[in-house]
């Protein structure tokens, strides 16, 4: 079964807000096998025009584990938190390619 993927662009308003968030958000990834890859840190554009603000990268042991964490009780709640802290905050989830044999 191949692993999937959430990303997250975002640009976030309200630190002290988004904090709230992101003091329960990772223990919803963490009760649907889910890790963080990316959170923030350095980046730049390669090609074309997308500009993000920042991104998030998160990986989950499927689809169907992912979409279980997105809407589970705990990411509702953390997503609650979140309203009024950022601008736009984009989040797409894609199907990775399987595992080699």
């Amino acid at each position: 079964m191949p692993a999937a993927y959430i990303m997250v662009d975002m640009l976030i308003t309200d630190m002290a807000q988004y904090q709230q968030y992101m003091a329960q958000a990772p223990a919803a990834v963490a009760e649907a096998g889910g890790e963080y890859l990316v959170r923030g840190g350095r980046f730049e554009a390669l090609e074309g025009q997308w500009q993000p603000s920042r991104i998030a990268l998160l990986r989950f042991p499927s689809y169907e584990k992912a979409k279980a964490f997105y809407d589970g009780e705990m990411y509702r709640a953390a997503r609650a938190r979140r309203q009024g802290a950022t601008q736009f905050f984009n989040m797409v989830l894609v199907e990775g390619t399987p595992s080699p044999v």
